[in-house]
């Protein structure tokens, strides 16, 4: 049975991935697509999702516009240093234009509607700032049980990306991260970047998704700057391709090992600002506190902490070059 998924998203050059290995997945339904602010801004994001859909030839998947900007404090600045000006390395102009016109309405009541329309429960996978779904979960209380799961692309176990401590998408929005993992509402993945770093892809992968057609060719065609990126930050020549391993999860469950364990978001303004704080001790030792840290109070949280590496970068490359 095809897996039901709503992808929510700031395209960005590896979410560009993400979105192209959920639409061109036969076992996916994919009912729709909502933006948010993040790697470029919101009219951006927007425009970008819809060419990638049209890339891949989905015309048929709604696209609404989500969050413009955090839930409580401005957004301090976008990651243009590693996905270019436009997302998408200088290169978003390449991609065919999108027929389809943006949903009226915005993200959550797309998200909202798809809910009440489906007639099972329904995979979200955000992979930007948490925005869109810390408003839904607020606001629509009654559509919670139409929720599967949440697999989250975001957060770090040891260090930050952004910040020495915050990865990029939960530094984005600390607020709407907290009220995500906090709320106990529906089960929740986190894909940190922990992981994520693991399962960089190098050239000779991009060669052979660069070679496997028109839609392989156009979105390696994306990646100048976040190569030129990862080189520096992985010290080799590759790439991170973070939001497509969170994907990957949500088509197939089980294809990353995660651990249960609680999350909470630092949402002060210290040098911590964003940090996930991922309580790893026994549970008998989380019980002697008695609650006495955040984290330990909240919800627990499925954690991905490893994979087959070298499966999953085939299952990612076997389902991008499948059309």
């Amino acid at each position: 049975m095809a897996t039901k998924l709503i992808i929510d998203t700031d395209p960005g050059v590896d979410d560009a991935f993400a979105i192209a290995l959920a639409a061109l997945s036969d076992d996916v339904d994919l009912l729709g697509v909502t933006t948010v602010f993040g790697n470029v801004g919101i009219e951006t994001t927007t425009r970008n999702a819809r060419r990638l859909l049209a890339l891949c030839k989905r015309g048929d998947v709604p696209v609404a516009q989500g969050a413009a900007r955090p839930l409580v404090h401005e957004h301090p600045h976008r990651a243009r240093y590693a996905h270019g000006a436009d997302g998408l390395s200088g290169r978003s102009a390449a991609l065919p234009e999108a027929e389809r016109p943006v949903e009226a309405g915005g993200a959550v009541w797309l998200l909202s509607r798809l809910l009440e329309q489906s007639d099972e429960p329904v995979t979200i996978a955000p992979i930007g700032p948490l925005t869109n779904i810390a408003s839904l979960l607020s606001v629509r209380p009654d559509l919670h049980h139409k929720i599967a799961r949440v697999v989250i692309m975001g957060g770090a176990l040891l260090h930050g990306n952004t910040t020495a401590a915050a990865e990029f998408n939960v530094w984005s929005d600390p607020e709407a991260a907290q009220r995500v993992f906090a709320g106990g509402e529906v089960p929740c993945v986190l894909v940190p970047m922990d992981l994520t770093y693991r399962c960089a892809v190098d050239l000779e992968w991009l060669d052979a998704l660069a070679a496997s057609g028109p839609v392989g060719a156009a979105l390696t065609a994306l990646t100048p700057d976040y190569l030129a990126h990862y080189r520096k930050a992985l010290g080799w020549a590759g790439m991170v391709i973070h939001d497509a391993v969170a994907v990957a999860e949500a088509i197939r469950p089980g294809i990353l090992r995660t651990e249960a364990v609680p999350v909470a978001v630092e949402t002060s303004f210290g040098p911590s600002r964003g940090a996930t704080v991922v309580d790893q001790r026994r549970p008998e030792l989380r019980a002697d506190t008695d609650g006495a840290t955040t984290a330990t109070a909240n919800t627990a949280v499925h954690t991905a902490v490893d994979t087959d590496l070298d499966a999953l970068r085939a299952f990612l490359l076997e389902r991008l070059t499948m059309r």
